[in-house]
């Protein structure tokens, strides 16, 4: 008799259960590493969509709070003629905000602390030579050598 898993099912019977089971844990294994993933990319994004709609509603109220404070209590300082000059500040306000904000995105977030990565094809700058010390000697004055210690 030959050996192997012998749980009263034999033959095709066996192999057909196998083959469902193993059909099975493959769709399960890409369900877990591919749609669960997905749900959760789609949960952060969706976070930000909100956070970037939220914001920019924000500005929008902003820069008209800010042009309506440089028409109303800048007195007559911004009429006649110059009455274009609040909406040009207000312009130039929100695209320096929009600027800022681009420059954040682009330059990533990093750790408190943590230093930027150099761009591609820099190189550190090479250490200064140093004269090389006579043997038995060092240059910390609070180090013994083998000669003091024996």
């Amino acid at each position: 008799m030959a050996q192997g898993r012998n749980d009263g099912k034999g033959g095709l019977d066996g192999l057909r259960d196998e083959a469902q089971e193993t059909v099975q844990l493959i769709i399960a294994y890409i369900r877990q590493e591919t749609l669960d993933p997905v749900k959760g990319l789609g949960r952060y994004v969706l976070f930000g969509v909100v956070g970037a709609v939220a914001l920019s509603v924000g500005l929008a109220v902003l820069a008209v709070g800010l042009l309506r404070l440089l028409q109303g209590e800048t007195g007559s300082t911004f009429t006649g003629n110059l009455s274009w000059i609040p909406y040009v500040i207000c312009t130039v306000v929100v695209a320096l905000v929009a600027y800022i904000a681009v420059k954040a995105v682009g330059r990533g977030q990093l750790p408190a602390g943590a230093a930027a990565p150099e761009p591609a094809g820099t190189t550190a700058p090479a250490p200064a030579a140093t004269a090389a010390a006579p043997a038995g000697t060092t240059t910390d004055p609070n180090s013994t050598t083998d000669k003091e210690q024996a």
